[in-house]
């Protein structure tokens, strides 16, 4: 009856998502595409006053290099901004629980990590930031994080789409849109719809009480909805409490687990559409759609079979320890492989309790990029890359040059699209070295053996792949793990944004080659095929060594009843 139940949830979540997808992805290309829309008559005079009061030519177009620098000064100004806060924010108001001035280190890491849509927390939210610090800085950060991954898909598209050009549009005005006309309309209605459902939103210092056994207990309290929205919504995933989606203030009912768990997904998946769209095929989008729910399908099918499926070590299947107890264990595992096939992080179970295989599975998800849907914008540029890959492989098969929607794909966009995939992937594995080799990085480790092993690979596989989530376990706010994960931030989101900008400022120039019969279709089952196998290939065997001497080897021993 359970396992009926849990099927009934999964058809619902999967409806939703494929059924609001499109017409969400719809609306966001009229809105990238500077046209009116349902929105117009609420937000254009807004837009055209914040360009005004800011200064900025919205007419003015700008090339790959400046539409970079525009990104990075943006995000940098971010950074200082939000360490500024947390280093002053004993002297702040709005700040109740008279919390003191964070950690330089921790207050670096924690900018870093806001502003690369990362939100990987050292720290717990309601012991260490005020909230100041999470309205006006790691809140303002949810938003102006996720409109950058958007603006980069949107110059993206614009160098595929533009015949022979220079421009990618103007980054100021698509930070704008993408923040005017979706994510502030969402998060509205989305934190209304948890506060329906009890998420607390209130600025009331926290309320000391006493339980029915006679202990004093401290109930942390404040503005929690309007975070939790933007931080779904956004791909985010930064938790307002240290116990993030599996603390009942910040998720209550089971429609409030349902409605976050969709929100992970339905803005990365609708961009599949807008993509699609604003490209003019929208057999393309279905294709790339396609790739990437079958990834997403797998994934969850191993991980709940492996969940359900008997443990020789308690003797029993259906193990709760760790999970969601309110909601299921079918609920902690399809919002454990979407919050890793997203950018987002957030979870409702702790991670380090799940099976082996339901750690692999999480674990590859973030390795390969997080381009199952992925994050807010970086789900498709980061997809590209292997597309890209794809076009040049089949083309070198039939001995044509490689073309993309008619611009032909040479080593220019070869080389940055290889750089893109290879420079996370060297950061996870060499910082991983490093932390395994050093005893500033072993002391962290709670577990020995392959799951210790695991804690740290996740770690720096989390910060890299901009994911956020934690394996549990690892003692990260430390000075060593601080640095560390916050350089391997840096790498995961600009090493992605630079070359993806590069990729777009090249194609942008180049004029669109006819369709003829020798153009290799991007629309149809065979590159559905050689894309998830170009997927699979070049990101998951790069890990493959590290994933089977940490949970895969787990799994085993685990299957002999062994533990450390």
């Amino acid at each position: 009856m359970n396992h009926i139940f849990d099927l009934l949830q999964f058809v619902v979540y999967i409806t939703c998502l494929v059924v609001l997808a499109p017409p969400i992805g719809s609306y966001l290309a009229k809105v990238f595409s500077g046209e009116k829309n349902i929105l117009s008559p609420v937000f254009s005079k807004a837009e055209n006053g914040i360009y005004r009061f800011l200064r900025i030519d919205s007419l003015k177009e700008m090339d790959w290099k400046e539409y970079t620098f525009a990104l990075l000064a943006f995000n940098l100004m971010g950074a200082i901004l939000l360490v500024v806060l947390q280093l002053t924010q004993q002297y702040l108001p709005l700040n109740p629980q008279h919390l003191p001035n964070v950690d330089l280190f921790l207050a670096i890491n924690t900018a870093v990590s806001f502003i690369t849509n990362t939100n990987w927390q050292a720290y717990s939210g309601e012991t260490t930031v005020s909230y100041l610090v999470q309205m006006t800085g790691l809140t303002v950060q949810n938003f102006l994080s996720a409109a950058t991954g958007i603006a980069v898909m949107i110059a993206l598209i614009r160098g595929i789409a533009v015949r022979k050009g220079n421009s990618l549009g103007n980054f100021w005005v698509d930070l704008t849109r993408v923040t005017l006309y979706l994510l502030i309309p969402a998060s509205v209605i989305l934190a209304i719809l948890l506060i329906s459902q009890g998420v607390i939103q209130n600025f009331l210092p926290y309320a000391n009480v006493t339980t029915v056994e006679g202990l004093k207990q401290t109930i942390p309290l404040g503005p929690a909805a309007s975070q939790v929205a933007i931080k779904q919504l956004g791909t985010n995933g930064g938790g307002f409490f240290n116990a993030n989606s599996a603390f009942p203030f910040e998720n209550p009912t089971p429609f409030s687990n349902f409605l976050q768990m969709l929100s992970i997904l339905l803005i990365p998946a609708s961009l599949v559409f807008t993509y699609g769209k604003m490209l003019g095929s929208k057999r393309h989008a279905w294709t790339i759609f396609g790739v990437m729910m079958f990834l997403f399908l797998t994934g969850l099918a191993v991980s709940y079979f492996s969940e359900i499926s008997g443990n020789p070590i308690f003797h029993t299947n259906n193990i709760m320890e760790g999970k969601e107890a309110r909601f299921g264990i079918f609920n902690s595992v399809l919002w454990t492989v979407a919050t890793t096939s997203a950018s987002n992080g957030s979870i409702n179970a702790w991670i380090s309790s799940l099976t082996p295989l339901t750690g692999l599975v999480a674990m590859l998800n973030i390795q390969l990029g997080e381009i199952i849907f992925g994050g807010v914008g970086s789900g498709i540029y980061g997809m590209l890359h292997f597309i890209l890959l794809t076009v040049f492989i089949a083309g070198l098969m039939v001995g044509r040059t490689p073309e993309y929607f008619g611009k032909k794909i040479e080593a220019y966009e070869i080389k940055w699209s290889i750089l893109s995939i290879l420079l996370p992937s060297v950061v996870i594995l060499f910082f991983s070295a490093l932390a395994l080799s050093v005893q500033a990085g072993l002391s962290g480790i709670l577990n020995k053996g392959p799951h210790g092993f695991s804690e740290i690979i996740y770690a720096f596989s989390s910060g890299a792949g901009n994911n956020g989530s934690a394996f549990a376990g690892l003692n990260a706010n430390t000075s060593f793990y601080n640095i560390l994960i916050a350089i391997a931030m840096i790498f995961g989101r600009y090493g992605v944004i630079i070359p993806t900008l590069a990729i777009a400022g090249s194609l942008v120039k180049k004029n669109i080659t006819p369709v003829s019969a020798g153009t290799f279709a991007t629309d149809n089952v065979l590159f559905a095929f050689l894309l998830t196998s170009i997927i699979l290939i070049v990101g998951a065997l790069t890990f493959f060594p590290i994933l089977s001497i940490g949970p895969f080897l787990e799994h085993l021993l685990m299957n002999l009843g062994i533990t450390f």
